[in-house]
């Protein structure tokens, strides 16, 4: 896992311990590292680069969240309006490298940067300080609504212990969400693991973005966490027909997977869910 992971020294306390009456112990434990990454936008050209965003993130796969958040802020509309991303030292001594770079191509506008919108997020909430629900109510470019993916509910209720069993991080760390995408049958395509939900759902549709595979048609986003409204924003951003989520959704974003016509799926445990918008693409004969 890298800079992912760290190692800590711990006090564990079991009441319960009874092989020889200690109830606690010192012992190594495995954290998930947490650290800031600073994005920085702008054209060509010495100093034309500005701080647009500072997240919260598990470091790895950082250009594919940089360009993610990107694409799901409405910033650029596809990979040909990014002319580079790379990964920079940044200030700090040792360098960390928390710093994503990218350029633009020439044609694509630069990002205005509006105090009243604040960029700054962190691992828990990707959209927290905006000024108000209209700023992040983004439109996309992909009509979901007309996408014609059905799943059976069969293969749905698998998801979850497939997601599960490609956690590397959490099974470490117990301390990452994961987000997956899937095909309408079943099959795993990408998974990555962050502090972050919005920062793991970035990761997966900056590497679709990045590998020129949007709008995700006839595919579907799980999430190990609960079903918010801006990881209902960024599904629609890519063109993804279906959420489903472990936990449970928020209101407003049953309300926007309903303006949508996204499907989401919420409470997916076991061999039980609740379908808040959108159950004609589930298949349950």
């Amino acid at each position: 896992m890298g800079r992912a992971t760290d190692r800590r020294r711990v006090l564990r306390i079991d009441l319960d311990a009874t092989d020889d009456g200690r109830t606690s112990v010192r012992r190594p434990d495995t954290l998930a590292v947490e650290e800031p990454l600073e994005i920085r936008v702008g054209a060509a050209g010495p100093g034309r680069r500005r701080p647009l965003a500072v997240t919260m993130r598990t470091p790895g796969d950082d250009l594919d969240l940089a360009v993610g958040f990107l694409l799901t802020e409405g910033l650029i509309r596809s990979t040909d309006d990014v002319r580079t991303a790379q990964l920079c030292a940044g200030a700090e001594t040792p360098n960390t490298y928390n710093v994503v770079d990218v350029v633009l191509a020439p044609g694509a506008p630069e990002p205005t940067v509006d105090p009243a919108r604040n960029f700054y997020t962190t691992s828990s909430c990707g959209v927290c300080g905006k000024a108000s629900i209209d700023a992040v109510r983004t439109r996309s470019l992909f009509p979901v609504a007309d996408d014609p993916l059905t799943v059976p509910a069969e293969v749905l209720v698998e998801l979850p212990d497939r997601l599960r069993a490609a956690q590397r991080g959490f099974d470490r760390t117990g301390g990452l969400h994961a987000a997956g995408l899937f095909t309408a049958d079943g099959e795993l395509v990408l998974l990555r693991e962050d502090v972050g939900r919005h920062n793991a759902v970035d990761k997966v549709i900056g590497w679709a973005v990045r590998e020129r595979r949007l709008p995700l048609a006839g595919h579907l986003l799980l999430v190990s966490g609960r079903a918010s409204f801006e990881l209902t924003q960024k599904a629609w951003m890519a063109g993804v027909p279906l959420l489903a989520a472990v936990s449970a959704p928020s209101s407003l974003a049953v309300d926007l997977a309903e303006e949508a016509g996204m499907t989401l799926v919420g409470f997916l445990r076991g061999r039980t869910m609740n379908v808040y918008a959108g159950p004609q693409r589930l298949v349950t004969r």
